[in-house]
């Protein structure tokens, strides 16, 4: 068991990934300068449906990108590792921020190959939305958690994969939210084509009766 100071947030950060943090609440100034005067690390539990879920990312400081006259912090930070929280304190003692004991998750899948049937899913619907999404780095990052931003999960979906350790398992469920979404977003596309040659136009083939 290891003890984390805690920033609960309406969101899943994935281990490895980069975000960028605006700090300007008091208990959380605290929180950040204590982690940065003795360089340790801190945790964003998921904070969903009104709730703490109780998994969430241990993270570490990359850089103070800027500080404000008044405290408020502009911080970049990185993913580290899941953890899933044993015992809540919020706050935690002569603190104003909340913190806990917690548990690491571990991850040994990370270099599982990525299931071929996915990527063509994945590059499917990029090309219904005629946009370009690089998705092939950092490498040392399971396949799941490089994409799950990127192809639509709501904040549930995406915090049930943090709860997973396995990659294949995770990757299936990917698939199965893929298949679910193409048909309809296929629709909309098709629908947004219509709607554009709507007053211009139009030439056709002719039709043999």
């Amino acid at each position: 068991m290891s003890f984390l100071p805690l920033f609960p947030l309406n969101l899943v950060v994935f281990p490895h990934e980069d975000l960028n943090l605006h700090i300007f609440e008091p208990r959380y100034k605290e929180l950040i300068n204590e982690c940065l005067d003795n360089q340790t690390t801190f945790g964003i539990p998921t904070f969903v449906n009104n709730k703490l879920a109780g998994y969430g990312t241990e993270v570490h400081i990359t850089q103070l990108s800027k500080r404000y006259g008044d405290g408020r912090m502009d911080i970049k930070t990185k993913g580290l590792r899941v953890f899933r929280i044993t015992d809540f304190q919020n706050p935690i003692e002569d603190k104003l921020y909340a913190g806990g004991e917690v548990e690491f998750i571990d991850n040994d899948d990370l270099n599982e190959a990525v299931n071929p049937f996915l990527l063509s899913l994945v590059d499917r619907l990029y090309v219904l939305l005629k946009i370009k999404v690089d998705y092939n780095k950092p490498e040392y990052q399971p396949f799941s958690f490089r994409i799950a931003h990127k192809i639509g999960l709501s904040v549930n979906e995406e915090y049930e994969l943090l709860t997973m350790a396995s990659e294949i398992q995770r990757q299936k469920i990917l698939i199965a939210h893929l298949e679910r979404i193409l048909p309809i977003v296929s629709e909309v596309e098709r629908t947004k084509d219509r709607i554009a040659m709507n007053g211009h136009f139009k030439e056709f083939d002719a039709l043999n009766f």
